[in-house]
């Protein structure tokens, strides 16, 4: 795990690899706080260029709404292990089965949110198997593809992924300005470095992989909607990645619950967590609780 201090885990939480028979990730796991009735377990998966730390400040607030939160990198993804070059395990499939298996390690239903390239993943993930989930929370994470500047954008970054060390893009990156996609923008010399040590620990494979899904993700609303699930799709108030009038139709496509935190771009849970997190808690207080019975391996 990272010894940056811009990466310590938030207080009374665990980091560990959660072992699973699809291999282990690294994972940050916050206990509901002292004193307060535990409501609920949420697996939490970061976006593009992404990490499980993208979700650091709101594990404190939820975690005094009574919800255990657990953030996990995706295989090849920061302190996750994943192959160098072999592109096949990054699949999008590959990765929602690895979600399938994080939850069973868990041993316990899960609100599931995905950030971003973490929502079509976790969409994914439903769409395979839907029981072990008790919500869905899209954040920032749209019906289809990536929009036209994005896709430009992403395109770029995955032809200098072909040319290029991670050190040289990351270089490149900075000179340019990253990606939206890019989660959690830099605030100062700190933050440039957590940044770098995050990228340079993420496998060229899977950005290649993940890159192309950004670019090419079909719409798979419809599925989705014939799910036995309650929708949430969170966003900021503006999003050049996905248009929020997208993001809005989406939201009606599935019946879902719809927030717009104020003041947010595309990583509302790092712009505005405390907004981001009372709308998060608010939405799954509405939802049934745990359902052992339902989830196979309890």
């Amino acid at each position: 795990m990272s010894t940056n201090a811009s990466f310590t885990p938030p207080s009374g939480a665990r980091t560990y690899r959660l072992c699973t028979p699809r291999g282990e990730f690294a994972a940050v796991d916050s206990p509901v706080a002292d004193g307060t009735e535990p409501r609920g377990t949420v697996l939490m998966l970061p976006g593009f260029t992404g990490s499980k730390e993208d979700f650091t400040l709101l594990h404190g607030p939820l975690a005094a709404r009574g919800y255990r939160t657990v953030a996990v990198d995706g295989r090849g993804q920061y302190e996750s292990p994943g192959p160098e070059h072999d592109e096949a395990p990054y699949a999008q499939e590959e990765l929602a089965r690895d979600v399938l298996a994080q939850v069973t390690a868990l041993a316990v239903p899960v609100h599931l949110l995905g950030h971003s390239l973490g929502g079509q993943i976790a969409r994914a993930a439903a769409l395979l198997d839907p029981a072990p989930f008790l919500s869905l929370t899209l954040v920032s994470s749209g019906p289809a593809r990536i929009s036209d500047s994005q896709r430009q954008r992403v395109r770029l970054l995955r032809d200098a992924l072909d040319t290029l060390t991670m050190e040289e893009v990351w270089k490149v990156m900075r000179a340019m300005g990253p990606p939206e996609e890019a989660e959690g923008a830099a605030r100062g010399p700190a933050d440039q470095e957590r940044l770098r040590d995050r990228w340079l620990g993420t496998t060229p494979a899977q950005l290649r992989v993940t890159g192309r899904q950004l670019c090419e993700e079909p719409d798979r609303i419809p599925e989705l909607a014939a799910l036995p699930l309650p929708f949430h799709v969170l966003s900021g108030e503006s999003d050049d990645t996905w248009p929020v009038p997208l993001l809005d139709d989406m939201a009606r496509r599935l019946s879902a619950h719809r927030t717009v935190v104020a003041g947010a771009e595309h990583s509302p849970n790092t712009d505005r967590p405390l907004p981001t997190a009372r709308a998060l808690a608010d939405f799954w207080d509405t939802v049934p609780g745990e359902r052992p019975d339902d989830f196979p391996g309890i």
